[in-house]
């Protein structure tokens, strides 16, 4: 048995949790077309026969404009240092850009293995992804360069293969049958989050997050309540909606998803809640399960 943490960083959007989702097999992280969709350090975990990989999904790494956005990029360091491999993802499809070397520069400090992943191959001609490896293989001392693409689960196996060298321990630290660490109530306010990303422009979801305020279960369904927390009052009428209608879809979306999950009929009540400014307030942010990482 060999064993070992392994962290996914790079830029926003470039498909941190796609990749987490396709490796595990389960949906881990949510995901969406706006960056920074990631916001906590997720878990997915992956056992095999002979192996089990603890992959540490971070929130990609960008130029903060608030406290949260301090926090998030104090996770994704965080993790440089406590892992055993560290995989670095581009979206192939991009220019290399100051945000790629920002990391790269960042990841020089730490000595630890670092694996190039380039994604989403399926979008462009085998030759350019040579140019792509050319272009940056001499950047820094990676151990191996893989192209893949996470969302047509494409060379997948090849990553793995490529991470079991760097493995440190001998045992498990999770229970066969475990694919996360994440708490239920957090996988739920996510479900939730993840709706309002994909049925909402891009200012609304960065200014939203979720909330479990109950979850009441008897023998046959969950009564569950979420607060969906925005930063203004503009905001709030954006998510509920026409008479309601877009709060409405985003629960019955929500719903349909976690009975798929938890296997159980659900009662799922939405309520949105206008905070000022709760991306730069230690209160919420601390609430929100982000004081780990406050100063």
């Amino acid at each position: 048995m060999k064993s070992g943490f392994v962290s996914l960083v790079g830029r926003p959007n470039v498909g941190k949790s796609t990749l987490l989702n396709s490796i595990i097999g389960k949906k881990v992280a949510i995901t969406s077309d706006k960056p920074q969709t990631t916001r906590n350090m997720i878990q997915g975990i992956l056992t095999t026969d002979d192996t089990q990989i603890v992959f540490v999904d971070t929130p990609g790494v960008h130029k903060p404009k608030n406290k949260l956005g301090d926090y998030l990029n104090k996770q994704a360091y965080y993790s440089f240092s406590d892992v055993d491999v560290i995989l670095f993802l581009i979206d192939i499809t991009e220019s290399l850009g100051r945000g790629d070397m920002f990391i790269l520069n960042k990841l020089k400090e730490v000595n630890k293995p670092v694996i190039l992943v380039m994604n989403k191959v399926d979008k462009i001609k085998k030759e350019e992804i040579l140019i792509k490896i050319n272009e940056y293989k001499d950047l820094f001392d990676f151990k191996e360069i893989v192209p893949l693409s996470a969302l047509k689960h494409d060379n997948i196996t090849s990553l793995i293969k490529a991470i079991k060298p760097y493995l440190k321990d001998d045992f498990k630290y999770y229970l066969n049958g475990e694919y996360t660490n994440q708490r239920r109530e957090f996988l739920i306010s996510e479900i939730v989050r993840e709706k309002i990303f994909n049925k909402t422009k891009e200012e609304v979801p960065h200014s939203t997050t979720c909330v479990v305020e109950q979850i009441k279960k008897d023998k046959n369904s969950y009564l569950i309540n979420v607060a969906i927390i925005v930063n203004r009052d503009s905001l709030k009428k954006i998510i509920i909606g026409k008479n309601g209608s877009k709060l409405k879809e985003i629960g019955t979306e929500s719903r349909l998803e976690l009975e798929n999950i938890l296997g159980s009929k659900i009662y799922l009540e939405l309520f949105v809640k206008v905070v000022k400014n709760w991306t730069d307030k230690e209160k919420y942010l601390q609430e929100l399960g982000f004081k780990d990482f406050l100063e």
